[in-house]
């Protein structure tokens, strides 16, 4: 019977879905998947390039930047694969071992991500609360500690969750809601007790996007406050226009997100379409995007772009 089971655990594949419905034009979608990773990667890897090279842009908001561009570029890299192989090559299946490392890296970065937001938003704190000692306060040395904080801290909150996983028997249909493996969805998948892994699973969202999107929210009622006590409206107006880009980012990272756990954990009757289209825009808009927003809203940014 022991050696049943280790079969099982051994053999266990799982099915990635693609778009419900939409199996006979999948070869045609898959063109705007491979634009998104192209603009998604191109970007990033511009605004990498050009703050690494340009040594005027080696200012704490710029290396902010660098370090959620890094993050997105890992992002739209780690779901790359599976997500490009059903919609190219209709290739659904994914080991057991493939799906954990794929999981961990699409959650290690949605980990660095949340905290280089909050990163971001102290940072734009600190320049409009306290202008005079922002250089001071933010050195380079400070910001390298806070970067090996926030890696060490998604090392340290993610790196159980492929571990947890890998402990169960996995013997049912084990077809997954996405094109890619997420944590929610292979816990499911388990013919085990899977209680601690819920619970585990529901402490690393609090931790994560509870925790942290209530300090940038408290930050951002502290800048508010500090931007209302300026008596000079074009003042008032130059300081909000700072903080534009981080709001869109934050909006862009947090909505879906929020949704699609939402919809995991008790939206049981929802749309098998509703959840696909929530987890492509969580994944794939943040990357895709935020580079154009920095360049749009950023004159010294765009101007090195465009010699580039």
């Amino acid at each position: 019977m022991s050696a049943v089971n280790d079969t099982k655990y051994k053999s266990a594949v799982f099915l990635l879905t693609g778009i419900p419905g939409q199996e006979d034009v999948y070869l045609w979608i898959s063109f705007p998947f491979c634009i998104t990773y192209v603009i998604s990667i191109l970007g990033n890897s511009v605004i990498l390039f050009i703050v690494k090279t340009d040594r005027s842009l080696h200012e704490p908001m710029y290396i902010f930047l660098s370090m959620l561009s890094t993050t997105d570029l890992g992002l739209s890299i780690s779901t790359m694969p599976t997500i490009l192989g059903i919609y190219l090559f209709n290739s659904r299946e994914i080991s057991l071992d493939a799906c954990l490392a794929q999981l961990f890296f699409i959650h290690f970065h949605q980990c660095i991500e949340t905290s280089v937001l909050l990163l971001m938003a102290f940072d734009r704190f600190i320049a409009i609360r306290n202008p005079l000692r922002y250089a001071s306060i933010l050195t380079l040395p400070t910001i390298a500690k806070m970067g090996l904080v926030v890696l060490l801290r998604a090392m340290a909150i993610i790196l159980p969750l492929p571990f947890l996983l890998k402990r169960f028997q996995y013997c049912r249909d084990n077809v997954l809601s996405h094109s890619y493996c997420l944590y929610q969805e292979v816990m499911k998948m388990a013919c085990s007790d899977i209680t601690v892994n819920s619970i585990y699973g529901l402490f690393t969202k609090l931790l994560l996007m509870g925790l942290d999107s209530l300090l940038i929210f408290i930050s951002y009622v502290m800048i508010l406050k500090t931007v209302l006590s300026i008596a000079s409206y074009a003042e008032c107006l130059r300081a909000l226009n700072t903080c534009v880009s981080h709001l869109c980012a934050v909006l862009l990272f947090y909505t879906p997100e929020i949704s699609l756990s939402m919809i995991h954990r008790f939206g049981k009757g929802s749309s098998p379409l509703l959840q696909n289209l929530l987890g492509y825009i969580s994944l794939l808009l943040p990357p895709l995007m935020n580079p154009i927003v920095y360049s749009v809203k950023s004159k010294h940014l765009r101007v090195r772009i465009i010699r580039v």
